[in-house]
Order: C-alpha cells, then structure tokens, then sequence
C-alpha cells in the first residue's frame, strides 16, 4: 500500500531514470492532457510531497500524480517487456534514450504549471519526510481538533503528510491507544512523542524493500493485517473493523489487551475490503 515511504521510494527511482534527460517519448492517457506533448522536454526533478509525487519538467510545468490504493510507477529499460499490468491500465508514458517510466492505474494526473503546485499540495501539512518537516507544527495541528478519533487524525493529511492505513495502525498499536481514543485523551506525554514516531517509522523504511515496524523478521507489522492472529505482545487476537466518517472507511487493526480506549461495537472480524483514501 503506497505511504509516504513508498512514495519517496518511487520519487527516487524515477529521479534516478529521469532527471536531467530530455523526453524522446510522452503519452499521457487521460482525456485533459491526451494532446499534450512534453517530447524534446528535459526532466529537472522527481520530488515526493507526502503522497504526492511532482515530476518537474523544462518550461515551468509539472505532472502531478498520486497513487492512492493501487497506482504505481514502474522505471523499464528501453527494450525490456513492461510488466506492471495490461496495456489499458496505463495513464502515462515518459521516455528516455535510455529508460521508460509507466504509470499504471493513477488516479490523479494531472500536468500544472510549477508555479501552480500550490493547487495540488498546498492544503498538505508538513511533511514527514520531506525538508518541511516541523514535528511542532504538526503536533499543533493535530491538536487543533482533540474531540477526533486519533486514527482519523492521523490519516487527514493536512495534519502531516505521508500516514496511510498501515502507518496509522502501527503508530495507535505503539502508543498504546486505539484508533478511537479521542486525541486529547491521549497521555499528555504520548502525545508529545507522537511526531517523532512517525517521523522515526517511515524514516526506518524509506530504503527497506519490505516495510517493518517490529524489528522482526517474518514478523514486520504489530497489528495491520495481522487479525485474527495474536499479538505479537500479548497473545490476544487482533481485531479488525472499519473507522471512518461512513463514505471513507477504511479497515483498522488493533490489539484490544495493549491498545486502550474505545472500540467499535459489535467488535467482528472480518476479510480485508478496499475504500476510498481520505484527505491525500
């Protein structure tokens, strides 16, 4: 599931394929921008903004993508099959003398002026990983709303950017809370560390092809996906259900012995489904 960890990971490959390259081949397949043409274009950057990735490009223009649930970017050498699913997946096509970067099943793309990037990123908090970063600044803004459900918090990115479903499950399990402990029922001092965890967790992860939180192999998440397992802790089996304002649920996973504070009810476990992102 792209986080702000994958997120980065995909900004750099596509840096790495593309920057300081002119484009020989341009295809971008969504009916806005399907007559626009950034051949003979040269490539300045790939930057991750949370879950957001900015590809800049000679001539003050950038195409913005995200990736919500299922959307990826795959870099091909030139000559080698691309693999990253059917050809009617595909929203975009940049090309290099030496290598090509498609974009499989995005569900936001969309080409901007760079000087227009406020429009796609601007309502976005700091950045966990990224040079933005003010963990006082986002502490404040989660603050700002103490009566909301600590999971939701943490998933709306104008509070601090690059937290998905996974993270969100993890940083709940390590707190000791569960996902609907109202934040300003949070231990005072738990609420403190809450900026520097995150921050810690997809720091540890940016360069790991398998995302771990428990310094285990095998054993990598605490609680997402592992119900009805036990808890790597306690034993007890970890629960799953969803959490969301009714149109943008999402699965959430919590161990009812080590996490404190409400839970849903009726508690049932259930399979996995996918839902709408929140606020990217």
């Amino acid at each position: 599931m792209p986080e702000g960890d994958t997120v980065w990971q995909a900004a750099r490959r596509l840096h790495d394929a593309l920057a300081g390259k002119v484009l020989t081949r341009s295809d971008l397949r969504v009916p806005k921008y399907a007559t626009a043409d950034l051949t003979g274009r040269t490539v300045l950057e790939v930057t991750p903004r949370g879950k957001h990735l900015l590809t800049r490009i000679e001539g003050g223009l950038t195409l913005h993508s995200h990736l919500r649930m299922d959307g990826s970017w795959r870099v091909y050498e030139n000559g080698r099959r691309w693999s990253g699913g059917p050809s009617h997946q595909i929203r975009a096509i940049l090309g290099t003398p030496d290598r090509t970067a498609v974009g499989y099943r995005l569900p936001v793309l969309e080409l901007l002026r760079t000087a227009d990037e406020h429009r796609a990123v601007g309502h976005l908090g700091p950045d966990l990983l990224g040079p933005d970063w003010d963990p006082g600044q986002a502490l404040a803004n989660l603050l700002a709303d103490p009566a909301r459900p600590l999971g939701e918090a943490l998933l709306d990115q104008r509070n601090l950017a690059g937290i998905g479903n996974v993270y969100k499950s993890e940083l709940c399990f390590l707190l000791g809370a569960t996902p609907w402990l109202p934040l300003g029922d949070l231990p005072a001092d738990r609420t403190a560390q809450l900026p520097a965890l995150a921050k810690k967790l997809l720091e540890a992860n940016r360069d790991r092809p398998v995302r771990s939180t428990t310094g285990r192999r095998g054993q990598d998440l605490f609680a997402y996906g592992r119900a009805p397992r036990p808890c790597l802790r306690c034993q007890t089996p970890i629960r799953i259900a969803d959490q969301g304002d009714g149109s943008r649920e999402r699965p959430t996973y919590w161990c009812p012995t080590c996490q404190r504070g409400p839970a849903p009810a009726p508690v049932a476990t259930r399979a996995r489904r996918k839902s709408s992102p929140y606020t990217n």
